[in-house]
């Protein structure tokens, strides 16, 4: 399997006014999560940012929202920003135009953001003309691939504590295989001990940030 731990490519040159990094003086960091809320794991999630007092961004699926209200409804409460992931999880390469887009519209429905997170990381050029008209598009800068289960959780540990920079939009997942979840206080401790600070996503984050 060939892991690509920076940007989709060539997410970049196709789509050049999404958001792929976060701007401001010093040294930032902004955490994202995937695919929840899940029960199992999004609750150890969000216990492991609050006691660091660290704001992040949940990229939820319809689906589950529907599923986890009172969850969804944490997640806000606690501060974090919530994205729009769809409502399907449907990859856009393999989905009609319409239908794709259909399923985004739904999950903004239902999440209310205009923040949206391709599943995957994949959506045709026609489909992110689309969609951008009324959201933004995020992308991300790291991704340690902790959904991966044949990656151990120690490797994607230092893929992402070696690779983090100035400006990064990390991507992990809320879900019960994510090694992310063994790793996630070390990492923050880490992090934090070497002077980065988090902040969640808006809607006012620049279009096609990059370092």
């Amino acid at each position: 399997m060939i892991r690509n731990y920076r940007r989709p490519f060539p997410a970049g040159i196709i789509y050049p006014d999404a958001i792929y990094t976060i701007g401001g003086k010093g040294k930032r960091l902004s955490l994202t999560f995937d695919d929840g809320p899940d029960p199992e794991s999004t609750p150890l999630i969000l216990d492991t940012l609050k006691s660091h007092d660290i704001r992040a961004t949940f990229f939820c699926t319809g689906s589950r929202v529907l599923s986890s209200p009172g969850l969804f409804a944490r997640i806000a409460a606690e501060g974090h920003t919530i994205g729009n992931h769809g409502f399907s999880h449907l990859n856009g390469l393999t989905t009609p135009i319409r239908t794709y887009c259909a399923d985004v519209f739904r999950g903004r429905d239902i999440t209310c953001s205009n923040l949206f997170r391709p599943p995957y990381g994949r959506l045709r050029v026609r489909q992110y003309r689309i969609l951008e008209r009324s959201m933004r598009i995020v992308f991300w800068d790291l991704m340690p691939y902790d959904f991966d289960q044949g990656l151990p959780a120690e490797d994607s540990y230092n893929i992402l504590a070696s690779r983090i920079r100035p400006g990064s939009v990390i991507v992990l997942h809320d879900h019960p295989t994510s090694s992310a979840l063994i790793y996630l206080d070390r990492f923050l401790n880490r992090a934090l001990e070497a002077g980065y600070a988090f902040r969640p996503l808006d809607d006012n984050s620049p279009r096609g940030r990059d370092i």
